[in-house]
């Protein structure tokens, strides 16, 4: 198709100039695409709404007051004649009686069944060398200690070390058993003198494979470590930092709660351990340290108020321990709490419930949440 546009313009132009001023002819518009913007991917939105619904949880705790409960009145009449009243079973109780640990120490202290006789300390050495698990494990499961004793200059597991490589799939396998020793070790027994001589040839053995280097194959072999030497000999150490992170926890945001509580921990690890990485590879227990200082710390100051039962000291940096324990006293005192305590540590207790219940989040960025708002936010 011809364009004669121009020709009809030149013809309008010489018969008519009056009209070819009024007609101007348009500029041809260049084509300029425009594409709507990709909309965010699930998998986005879904790291977003991680990461940012914990704030807007926690800024919302500091903007409104303490929830009333339904049940404020039949606590009032009830708190002082049935103080246990509606108290759910603590770890202590519910371990008593399915604990792993106990049937452990029965079996231990139980005559022989079956034909078990309890194997001299050659007999371990020798299924070391031999690369017996079988047996190795049915010692751990009736005899624990003998996995631990010290026989000349060696233990079992400085046995196997020393072998070389080739065995040390069994120094790693005496040290998962360590560490399954400890993770099932009950309340009830951790007073015991016995426990305490166990604990302590523990922690030797336990620091005798971060030496060796061990930790780099057992990921839990440093936090089972730290687990041990608090157990045994670090109640003094937990106390001194519950009273300080009880001082940071009266101050407020500019007593940075949580930085007391993690730089608390990281000191005393780094005391006991001299490995770099060995530290590294405890960022967990850390994280799981600094929430329990900081639950201990808000709950010491709540003993001030109200009459309650402290925490357990030996709970600590097991797990959640600390954490079911302190929503036990929580639910228990709940209608005295509301009553006593200061506004101030009314709102410490409603975030460190919030971010610290549930597992589905790790240690490490439950603290990172908590900083935000104990240390960095705008306090209450």
């Amino acid at each position: 198709m011809v364009n004669n546009a121009s020709v009809i313009l030149s013809i309008v132009e010489r018969f008519s100039p009056d009209f070819a001023q009024r007609s101007v002819t348009r500029a041809r518009v260049s084509p300029d695409p425009c594409l709507p913007a990709r909309l965010p991917t699930t998998g986005f939105l879904q790291r977003e709404a991680e990461q940012n619904a914990p704030k807007a949880v926690l800024r919302q705790l500091r903007r409104s007051p303490t929830p009333p409960s339904p049940t404020t009145e039949y606590h009032d009449a009830t708190e002082d004649t049935q103080p246990h009243a509606g108290r759910r079973g603590s770890v202590s109780s519910e371990s008593d009686q399915t604990s792993p640990t106990r049937s452990l120490f029965t079996i231990s202290r139980s005559q022989p069944s079956g034909g078990w006789k309890e194997p001299q300390p050659f007999e371990v050495f020798r299924a070391v060398e031999r690369k017996d698990i079988m047996f190795l494990m049915e010692v751990r499961d009736r005899a624990f200690p003998l996995l631990l004793r010290k026989t000349g200059d060696a233990t079992p597991l400085l046995h196997a070390m020393r072998i070389g490589q080739s065995h040390r799939d069994v120094a790693i396998i005496l040290l998962g058993a360590f560490s399954r020793w400890i993770n099932h070790l009950e309340d009830s027994e951790i007073g015991l003198p016995r426990t305490r001589v166990i604990l302590k040839a523990l922690r030797t053995n336990l620091k005798l494979g971060i030496d060796y280097g061990l930790y780099k194959s057992q990921s839990d072999l440093v936090a089972s470590f730290m687990q041990t030497l608090v157990m045994s000999e670090g109640e003094k150490w937990i106390r001194a930092q519950v009273s300080s992170v009880s001082l940071a926890l009266r101050s407020g945001n500019a007593g940075k709660p949580v930085s007391t509580a993690e730089a608390a921990v990281r000191k005393f690890a780094t005391k006991e351990l001299s490995k770099a990485d060995a530290i590294a590879a405890l960022e967990d227990y850390v994280a799981n340290a600094t929430t329990d200082l900081l639950l201990l710390g808000a709950w010491a100051i709540a003993l001030e108020s109200i009459e309650g039962e402290p925490i357990p000291v030996y709970y600590f940096a097991r797990d959640d321990r600390v954490f079911k324990s302190f929503m036990d006293r929580v639910n228990t005192h709940q209608a005295t709490i509301r009553r006593t305590l200061s506004r101030r540590l009314k709102w410490q207790f409603r975030v460190l419930q919030n971010v610290l219940e549930g597992r589905n989040t790790t240690y490490r960025r439950k603290v990172e949440i908590v900083t935000e708002e104990l240390d960095d936010g705008d306090g209450v």
